[in-house]
């Protein structure tokens, strides 16, 4: 087939080489230039040049721009990955002159109607300020955001340095994601900057070439000037289209994933840019690359070929001992070559005798045998061949998944990692019916994760990651022994991983009942969710955490406690689970110094000022957890305002307000009295103490949460029901240092996962 293929391609280009039709980028009467930018059909500079009214582009003092969207400037159009870059306005969100903590923006853009989506893998989200901004699409769904650290007198770091890697200014990613609109909200540190401008920050989206481009520039060019930054729009085609386009090469039927669950069905012109040059959106759009076909052509047969006025043809491709093509076997032929006459008699056999007939049969049947044995031998040349070619590719992928650093943890320390079972791609494939979306059992920040079951009848859970990102192989790699070392009934067991795959795997026991997240926050009014069961859960995670930090081999921080990765097996015990942040610490060791990462509403603000994580952050997060369960309330919260969004805050206020009844699950209201309520909320403050010195060890907690539960007497009819009261006065209790966290955003949010 890929034979086939190459002669095919060769054929193609040679005869569109030999015409070198130079192609054309607009319709005929229209220019395809304004100025220095290129405007190819479909779109068009005029109303009657462009495919429809969305696609025409005004051409104003030799500057394009955009005329169904505000007209915004046109950068460049990209027929190969389809968008368009225009400019448009930077927002800035802050009043320097009177400065304000918490600031949001509706509809940094509205594509509205238009056939144009916000193309994510092709742009990235920046914020320049002191403090920490958050990217949203229109259902307030965080999509993305990054924080910033400020130095008190940082005026010539700012002009020597015009890259966004943490100080006065941030980058991050977006989330393959196209959307419409979407809202930027801002939360400012006036502490950490001085000066007049303290107050002063602006977040956006921008195109990722562009800020490539800016970064790699040797004119340094300060970002706070440019009033306009340049976006990436992907534009799709409509059926009604169809017509109006007659494609060089082949019409491609598209379905474009939004990533909500949503999609939207388009179509391009497809073309190989390596290949091809011009517009494929014209039949005769294109013309053959001479770059490409010199590449192919390593020995100058086709220019020969051209000079004697003959065909430039392949007899097949040549191959490098490890499989990979060298180049193509070309040789020159004239056209009446390949003729036949059929009047010719020139390989005529004649018959004379039946001695001539034995020896026609005999040469038959020999040549017969003869064409059998060499189909058999090239089966099986192709076979190992095959064979070698995958097992050298599965040594590749080991190599590059993390197997040379998994070795290396192996010989510093064998123990974190011979309990390890190391799976082949075939046992995985098998279980998982070969990936299947059926199996699909969740998808997170690190990759998705798929139900299998393996040749032995257990039921496991095959974490894929995503695309292999060198960076995260450190990441990977640590997940795996760390859970290898852990053995614990609360924390989800690893029962190996698989590297020689194109992207890693990690497989570990099928954790059947979902997460607490879910059945604290779906609605689900038939499951009796007592309050002794959330006692039970609560101790559980304690006790996993505890044993993390004081009882293993080595001393780990999970990083990212939250109720989504806490997950119920059948009797609804809990089991910690993702481990992909964590990190392993020596015995001397007191805290981590990393880089901020973590969910918000559960981010300890201790950590989130100082950049060290400390066992107490896992305390600070483990206390959210606790809130959660016995308020039944969300981490960030959309209904509520303010700082009260995030729960630690709302629950704070409302302990030191005297108010501390009205904020529980209305359900345990019915199960306890006031006073072993009072034990567990007092516990939850602790734990949210903004000091973390203040904050108990998970040890105490997990004693303490224990202690509460066997106390505890569960009954259907309580001799003192607590009614719901909203503004009682209780007496303030002492929490240490306590205050209201900062950490409020509109929804939950995944850093650096």
């Amino acid at each position: 087939m890929k034979l086939f293929q190459a002669c095919y391609l060769l054929i193609v280009l040679s005869l569109r080489v030999a015409s070198q039709d130079l192609g054309r980028y607009a319709k005929p009467g229209c220019n395809d230039m304004c100025g220095n930018v290129t405007i190819p059909y479909p779109f068009g500079i005029g109303p009657n040049c462009a495919i429809n009214e969305w696609y025409v582009v005004d051409c104003n003092s030799s500057t394009p721009y955009l005329h169904a969207l505000n007209h915004f400037e046109v950068v460049g159009v990209n027929l190969s990955n389809q968008t368009i870059t225009v400019s448009t306005p930077k927002p800035t969100f802050t009043d320097c002159q009177n400065p304000v903590t918490n600031i949001s923006q509706t509809n940094a853009i509205d594509l509205g109607r238009s056939p144009f989506w916000l193309s994510a893998p092709h742009n990235i989200f920046m914020f320049k300020g002191c403090g920490n901004a958050v990217m949203m699409d229109h259902g307030s769904s965080v999509l993305t955001g990054c924080s910033t650290s400020c130095l008190m007198n940082n005026t010539l770091s700012e002009k020597r340095n015009n890259n966004c890697f943490g100080i006065n200014c941030c980058q991050t990613t977006i989330p393959p994601r196209y959307l419409k609109s979407y809202n930027i909200s801002l939360i400012m540190d006036l502490e950490k900057k001085q000066g007049r401008d303290r107050g002063c920050g602006s977040a956006f989206v921008m195109d990722t070439s562009a800020y490539i481009k800016r970064s790699q520039s040797s004119i340094s060019r300060n970002l706070e000037l440019d009033t306009f930054v340049p976006i990436s729009l992907l534009w799709t085609l409509s059926e009604i289209d169809y017509d109006r386009v007659t494609c060089y090469s082949v019409r491609k039927k598209l379905i474009l994933h939004l990533g909500n669950g949503t999609s939207v069905i388009t179509w391009k012109c497809d073309y190989d840019p390596l290949i091809y040059s011009g517009n494929p959106y014209f039949e005769d759009g294109c013309y053959a690359n001479n770059a490409y076909m010199n590449t192919i052509d390593h020995d100058g047969v086709c220019q020969k070929c051209r000079d004697n006025g003959t065909l430039c043809l392949s007899q097949g491709l040549i191959y490098n001992v490890d499989g990979s093509v060298y180049k193509e076997d070309l040789y020159c032929s004239k056209k009446n070559d390949t003729n036949i006459d059929p009047n010719s008699n020139k390989h005529a056999i004649k018959l004379a005798s039946g001695k001539s007939l034995s020896l026609v049969v005999i040469l038959g049947v020999s040549l017969s045998i003869g064409v059998l044995v060499l189909v058999a031998i090239s089966y099986i040349l192709y076979k190992v061949i095959k064979e070698t070619q995958e097992k050298r590719q599965r040594e590749r992928f080991f190599k590059r998944n993390g197997g040379i650093l998994l070795k290396q943890q192996a010989e510093a320390d064998p123990s974190l990692v011979d309990k390890t079972i190391l799976f082949t791609s075939h046992e995985l494939e098998k279980a998982t019916d070969y990936f299947n979306e059926n199996r699909v059992l969740g998808r997170g920040g690190q990759g998705t994760v798929y139900k299998g079951m393996l040749v032995d009848g257990r039921i496991v859970a095959v974490k894929k990651s995503k695309v292999v990102d060198e960076s995260q192989l450190e990441q990977f790699i640590n997940e795996v022994v760390i859970l290898s070392q852990v053995n614990h009934r609360n924390v989800v067991k690893l029962l190996g991983c698989c590297l020689e795959t194109e992207v890693p795997l990690l497989v570990s026991e099928f954790i059947p009942n979902g997460t607490l997240y879910a059945l604290l926050h779906n609605d689900n009014n038939e499951f009796p969710f007592s309050l002794n069961m959330r006692l039970q859960i609560a101790t559980e995670v304690a006790g996993a955490l505890a044993y993390l930090h004081s009882a293993a081999l080595i001393p780990i921080y999970h990083r990212d406690i939250k109720t989504t990765n806490i997950l119920l097996d059948d009797k609804y015990r809990a089991k910690v689970s993702d481990f992909g942040t964590s990190r392993l610490v020596t015995m001397v060791q007191t805290h981590l110094t990393t880089l901020v990462k973590g969910t918000f509403g559960y981010l300890d603000p201790e950590y989130f000022r100082s950049s060290q994580f400390t066992e107490k952050s896992d305390v600070y997060s483990f206390g959210v957890v606790l809130v959660e369960l016995i308020t039944g309330e969300k981490a960030i919260s959309l209904t509520r305002f303010g700082e009260h969004r995030s729960l630690a805050t709302h629950f704070t206020f409302a302990m030191e307000e005297g108010r501390i009844m009205s904020t529980f699950d209305a359900r345990m209201l019915n199960e306890a009295n006031r006073d072993e309520l009072l034990l567990i909320a007092n516990l939850a403050m602790r734990c949210l103490n903004m000091n973390g010195r203040n904050r108990p060890t998970m040890k105490e907690v997990a004693v303490e949460l224990e202690t509460i539960r066997t106390s505890y007497i569960p009954s259907t009819v309580q001799t003192n029901i607590i009614p719901m009261i909203f503004g009682e006065d209780l007496p303030p209790q002492p929490y240490g240092e306590s205050t209201s966290t900062s950490l409020s955003f509109n929804s939950i949010s995944h850093i650096g996962r």
